[in-house]
């Protein structure tokens, strides 16, 4: 990035999530940041406690902004509402898209990602290693898009129901300019074959082949 570092804005997406917000949300909210950041959190009209201890969260962090999807409309993949609407309600030009349970290692890692993000690459793939993060940077969407889609469903028993659960690729964040989200966001969910997910893997495998080297950076534990 540039010697002037950008503020970002976090965005992830909760269902059914009350403990793992406890657990480890407050890890995303403590980074140690100058330029500042925000973390946005959508909650996918939860059933559990999830509201009460995000009510409770943004009383202590003044940088959290929850919002929530309605009811949501079926010719639109719930995720994709979801994010959409959290990237509406963000106010950075970076942003940030993650899982919940894909948090941070320590209270450095966005400074690590300032310091190592290209300001002129639109969008980078984020990885959480043992001792910091590794960055795989794209020069646009579309030629990120085998590593988006490698992604699998199957069916996750939430309380009383069964929800379709999205597994996302090998990485943990997406890094891009919030005028590229949008583009992103039709790469979510997409239904996939076994045949096309077989000739998505091995696409990656032959560019990681080629591919400039990812960054590691080490981070304090």
């Amino acid at each position: 990035m540039s010697s002037r570092m950008p503020s970002y804005s976090i965005i992830m997406t909760v269902y059914d999530q009350a403990h793992d917000l406890e657990e480890s949300l407050p890890v995303v909210l403590e980074q140690e940041y100058e330029p500042g950041y925000e973390v946005i959190v959508v909650d996918e009209s939860s059933t559990d406690e999830t509201p009460d201890v995000l009510k409770l969260l943004k009383s202590k962090y003044p940088h959290l902004y929850s919002t929530f999807l309605p009811k949501p409309d079926k010719r639109v993949t719930r995720r994709k509402q979801a994010f959409n609407i959290g990237i509406k309600a963000s106010k950075n030009e970076w942003i940030i898209i993650t899982k919940l349970n894909h948090s941070p290692i320590a209270s450095d890692v966005l400074k690590a990602i300032a310091e190592l993000s290209d300001e002129h690459t639109p969008l980078t793939l984020g990885y959480h290693v043992k001792k910091g993060i590794r960055l795989q940077p794209f020069s646009s969407v579309d030629e990120a898009r085998q590593h988006i889609l490698r992604s699998e469903r199957r069916l996750t028993k939430v309380r009383e129901f069964k929800r379709g659960n999205y597994t996302w690729g090998r990485y943990d964040f997406i890094i891009l300019k919030k005028e590229y989200a949008y583009d992103l966001l039709n790469l979510f969910e997409q239904n996939i074959s076994g045949s096309k997910l077989f000739g998505i893997r091995l696409g990656i495998i032959w560019k990681n082949l080629w591919s400039r080297p990812s960054t590691i950076l080490l981070v304090s534990e």
